[in-house]
Order: structure tokens, then C-alpha cells, then sequence
């Protein structure tokens, strides 16, 4: 490896318990240390860190407060549901902090200079997640507070993030779309969860490029398509920070969608966001995850990102 890279998680994040026959499952997050156990130079030349919880005050970067109140009196509570699809339980309100928290001390790794470039192995993910409400297993927008956090505690004057989830990142996008130095691009199978994500849909500063996508193309189709809305966000734009929303159900067999990534895809997108990361920004990328509901599948994806980080 050439560059260190963090693997920023923390226990709490296992504490979400949405029972075993939710999507969103810690089995998710399980997997990804036990696939690190067979990956012993990857493991070692990895920088582990155990990561930190977010405040109220960092998550309100992004969210109403009100909303925040509700989340955390409702964890208080015992627990229920924030929307149709999304539980809490009595231990959701140390991990959705935590998994804030983790992204955000990636973002502080990048520019005090400890890691330039880090994965953040969190739950629940958080790309749905609206200002002041919950949606499709998110509670709060790990990246786009991180984004928000590295504009007013980093000073960075241009933040990118890249989605390549299968789902559109619509939280993402509404909490950023009105913050013209964060551009957002966002690759998402197209019709699908949660609807939105039109390709004309630039937001109100023209700083969102959506590429919709139809389902089982061939991976290529996939790669380039997204690829090339990362070039046309960045034209005139050179970020001072680049976040990856790493959600590895675009990976083909993922029960919650239909695109036709391999690891090799997964390898070859990363490589190409480091590649331009290190013409921009000396390098600076954090990374989170965000879905993929098939677990082995997803740690494979995992140690291949985090490979190719470097």
C-alpha cells in the first residue's frame, strides 16, 4: 500500500437492532471484519480506529433539530418505527451518532493529515434521510453532514460526493442541493425506491447531476455512465474533498436491485475517484457505507474498495 487508509467503525453501530429479517441488518456490518480476517496484509496495513460519536449540534448541520429531538426521545423510548421501513431500537441512538461520528473523524483524518483517505464501516445507512424526517432505513445523512461539517469546521470551499448506491440518494440531495459549493452526483437504477432522481433534476444551483439508470445493463454501461457525471460535476469545480457514498447494492445478485456490478467494477470506480482525488485534492476521500443487503457479497466489495483506497 502506498497511502495509509483508515477503517474507521465503531461498536455501537451494532446496537441498531432491526431484528434478522429486516434488509438492514447488523449481519451487514459483521461481515466485514470476519472477511478482514482472511485478507491478513490488507488487515495489517490498514489504520483501525475506532471512531466517535456525533453531536446534536453536528447532526443539526443537516437536520432540523426538532427531528433529531425525535429520533433521540424515541430510541429513549424503547424504540419503533421513524417511517414504514425504518426502526429504532433501544440501542439506534448510539449507533446513528456513531455512525456520523465515524465519518466525520474521517473527514478531520484527511486534513490533519493521519489519513488522507478512509472507509467508514457504519449503520444504518443514511442517504434517504431527510431534514426532518427518517426514510428507507436511514435516520440521519452521515455524508451530507460530513459534507456541511468539512465546509464550516475545515473551511473547504468545494465538497464533492459521489452515490453509487442503487438507490437514489434523495436525502443526500435535498440536504445539500441548496449548498452550492457541495456537488452532488448520484448513479441509481431508474425506475426504482425511492422515485426520484431524474435526469433533469439539477436542484435550484444546477449543482446535482442524476444519472438514472435502467436496470441489468451490462457493467460497463454502469461505470461509464457515472464516471462520466463525476467529470461534468467537477468541470470548473475542483473539490477540496471527495465523499463516496459506497452502497454495494449495485452489485448484481443484491436482493434490493437489479445493476450488474462485479468487484472488478467496484475496483475499477474506486481506483478512478482516487486517481482524480489525488489530481484535486492531494488525495482526501471518505468513504461510507450505505447499502447492499446481501452481507458476504458486501464484505467481499469491502475489501476491495478498501484495497484499491490505497
Amino acid at each position: 500500500m502506498t497511502q495509509p487508509v483508515a477503517l474507521i467503525s465503531h461498536s455501537d453501530c451494532g446496537r441498531h437492532d432491526t431484528g434478522w429479517e429486516h434488509p438492514e441488518h447488523v449481519g451487514r456490518l459483521v461481515a466485514i471484519p470476519r472477511a478482514l480476517k482472511h485478507e491478513p496484509d490488507l488487515f495489517a496495513a490498514l489504520q483501525h480506529v475506532e471512531g466517535r460519536h456525533a453531536t446534536e449540534d453536528e447532526l443539526a448541520l443537516a437536520h432540523d433539530r426538532a427531528y433529531i429531538a425525535r429520533v433521540r426521545d424515541t430510541v429513549a423510548a424503547g424504540g419503533g418505527r421513524l417511517d414504514p421501513d425504518t426502526v429504532v431500537s433501544a440501542g439506534s441512538w448510539d449507533a446513528v451518532t456513531a455512525g456520523a461520528g465515524c465519518v466525520l473523524d474521517g473527514v478531520d483524518m484527511a486534513f490533519d493529515g493521519r489519513a488522507r483517505r478512509s472507509f467508514a464501516a457504519v449503520r444504518p445507512p443514511g442517504h434517504h434521510a431527510l431534514r426532518d424526517r427518517a426514510m428507507g432505513f436511514c435516520c440521519f445523512g452521515n455524508v451530507a453532514i460530513a459534507a456541511h461539517y468539512a465546509l464550516t469546521r475545515h473551511g473547504c470551499e468545494r465538497v464533492l460526493i459521489v452515490d453509487w448506491d442503487g438507490h437514489h440518494g434523495n436525502g443526500t440531495q435535498a440536504l445539500v442541493e441548496y449548498e452550492p459549493r457541495i456537488h452532488f452526483v448520484s448513479m441509481h437504477q431508474w425506475p426504482w425506491y425511492p422515485g426520484t432522481g431524474a435526469a433533469d433534476d439539477r436542484g435550484p444551483f444546477g449543482t446535482v447531476w442524476n444519472v438514472p439508470m435502467p436496470p441489468s445493463l451490462p457493467a460497463t454501461r454502469y461505470v461509464d455512465a457515472l464516471l462520466q457525471g463525476v467529470d461534468a460535476a467537477t468541470d470548473g469545480f475542483t473539490p477540496d474533498l471527495v465523499l463516496i457514498s459506497a452502497g454495494f447494492d449495485c452489485l448484481e445478485g443484491d436482493p434490493l436491485g437489479a445493476f450488474t456490478l462485479t468487484l472488478d467494477d467496484v475496483q475499477t470506480l474506486t481506483r478512478a475517484m482516487v486517481e482524480r482525488a489525488d489530481r484535486w485534492c492531494d488525495g482526501r476521500v471518505v468513504s461510507a457505507l450505505e447499502g447492499g443487503y446481501a452481507p458476504a457479497a458486501v464484505a467481499k466489495a469491502v475489501m476491495v474498495h478498501l484495497a484499491a483506497l490505497a
